[in-house]
């Protein structure tokens, strides 16, 4: 991709030419974008794209992947944030060609470890599939082929002479003559249909799998994870050559780690809770990782510098002002034998540094649940980081149990965490302890978890287990569903606004 400083005019195509460039709503991302672009449409449209990825992680963790609120929910993200999602739409170039090059910007921020990868590898798939199952039937067979995929419907006379075999081996066709039909059957290589073979999904005759479209975006979705993967793995390789550029490094670097919620750095709350309030506070409205510092602060009454960070400007966040935070800290620190000379001299400089008094001025932002997690891991002796992340399964078990949470509630946490949903699973834990269905909001930081427990708890938010009613279709095995379609996705939105002057203000430190 190429990025010029002085010239940037986009690629300007008409009628047929803007077909050519993009025929399909959805794409294998073969060719990279060869267009110049400006810095500032390079930011838009990458931070775009990360709002669509979570978005997708978030819907697919809340409701069944393909029932109805799951499409129409996501569909109605896509349609927000202007990328393409349908074929024959009108004025269609401009949503293909933000989804093409934003697509080949998160591969350099997210080929940049393993657990990125997994991440970016995983979202795109769900919304391929998404876009796969919307395609119209007569629109299949030439994605198939723009995508390289040389697989080739039957011949009616052949699939009716296969009938009996393929129906018997393909549940997804339930035996219905209908569907039968209707049903477009494709003949594919035996090693292209490996999972249905493992599954016994699929019926196989010399060397072919004999694949009804129903099942046929499993093994698409396999060559696209496996064309993707590969191609993470070079951009990796190749990803110096583009860190040199100073531009754009500490984008890509902060694009992996983005928070696209609230700023919690203003002080709106500034005074309004009281020293005495805190340890009462830590445990009804602390999530885990603030919980935890606090109760080593306490016991230990002294914290190192990862856990001093992350666990003051919380405390800033949800409205400690400096000279409570002065005091706070050093009440704490001298009752553990810290001279309180050497705090004066030491310590208090850092804790007004934090509250942009020293220094660079710099107001300092409480940490977001993705730079927790991904940043800075605690080590032996440290208890910053996030529980769910960091602590191994046995440990994080005895911690939810000293919580009082139930052993159900622990096996869907665990479950969670084992999926690497380290933000759902402290959501879960947030709906366990306020006794509550659907917190109604998609959680991405501790002091989004605090505010929100205030507001339940000062009941100003009535969404108690005795008002929920069931819904349909039935929720994902220890995931409960979204309870109000448009108060979840209203609050999905507000969690995924992201402030350009964040960024601005980022690149300005």
């Amino acid at each position: 991709m190429q990025f010029s400083r002085a010239n940037w005019k986009r690629l300007r195509l008409t009628g047929d030419q803007r077909n050519v460039c993009y025929p399909h709503s959805l794409q294998f991302y073969l060719e990279p974008p060869s267009e110049s672009i400006s810095l500032i449409e390079f930011e838009s449209l990458a931070i775009d794209r990360v709002k669509l990825l979570k978005a997708v992680e978030n819907l697919g963790v809340s409701y069944v992947k393909g029932a109805e609120p799951y499409q129409s929910k996501l569909e109605s993200e896509i349609r927000r944030l202007k990328f393409s999602y349908r074929e024959n739409l009108e004025n269609e170039y401009e949503p293909r060609r933000k989804d093409h090059i934003s697509h080949f910007i998160l591969r350099l921020a997210y080929c940049q470890s393993e657990d990125l990868r997994r991440w970016f590898i995983q979202q795109e798939m769900d919304l391929l599939r998404f876009r796969f199952s919307i395609l119209p039937k007569d629109k299949i067979q030439n994605f198939l082929k723009d995508s390289h995929l040389h697989f080739e419907a039957i011949s009616d006379e052949e699939k009716k002479l296969r009938e009996p075999e393929i129906l018997a081996s393909s549940p997804s066709l339930s035996g219905s003559k209908i569907d039968w039909e209707s049903e477009s059957v494709y003949k594919i290589p035996f090693a292209d249909a490996l999972d249905l073979f493992r599954g016994r999904k699929v019926y196989l005759e010399s060397g072919f799998a004999y694949v009804p479209l129903k099942d046929i975006v499993a093994i698409v979705l396999n060559e696209f994870r496996a064309k993707l993967s590969k191609a993470l793995a070079l951009t990796a390789r190749s990803l110096p050559a583009v860190q040199s550029d100073e531009r754009l490094q500490p984008l890509l670097n902060h694009l992996s780690h983005s928070y696209t919620g609230q700023d919690y750095s203003t002080q709106k709350n500034a005074g309004k809770i009281s020293l005495d309030q805190i340890d009462s506070l830590s445990t009804r409205s602390f999530p885990p990782c603030m919980r935890q510092l606090h109760k080593a602060l306490r016991e230990n009454h002294h914290l190192r510098h990862g856990g001093r960070m992350q666990y003051g400007l919380f405390l800033k966040g949800i409205g400690l002002t400096l000279e409570q935070a002065l005091q706070f800290w050093k009440q704490e620190f001298v009752q553990g034998k810290m001279d309180p000379d050497k705090f004066d001299k030491g310590y208090s400089y850092n804790i007004r540094h934090s509250f942009g008094k020293e220094g660079k001025r710099t107001d300092y932002t409480p940490f977001s649940c993705m730079k927790i997690i991904l940043t800075n891991p605690p080590s032996q002796g440290d208890y910053h980081g996030c529980p769910f992340r960091h602590s191994d399964q046995e440990l994080l078990k005895q911690k939810l149990q000293s919580y009082k949470i139930s052993p159900g509630g622990i096996h869907q946490i665990l479950d969670l965490v084992k999926g690497t949903h380290y933000q759902v699973a402290c959501q879960k834990y947030f709906e366990m302890i306020h006794n509550v269905d659907d917190c109604g909001f998609s959680l991405s930081h501790p002091n989004q978890f605090f505010f929100e427990s205030q507001r339940i708890l000062s009941g100003n938010k009535d969404i108690r287990k005795e008002s929920i009613q069931p819904e349909t279709p039935q929720p994902k095995p220890g995931v409960q569903k979204a309870k109000d379609a448009s108060s979840a996705l209203a609050c999905l939105n507000s969690s995924l606004e992201m402030d350009m002057e964040g960024l601005e203000d980022y690149f300005s430190e």
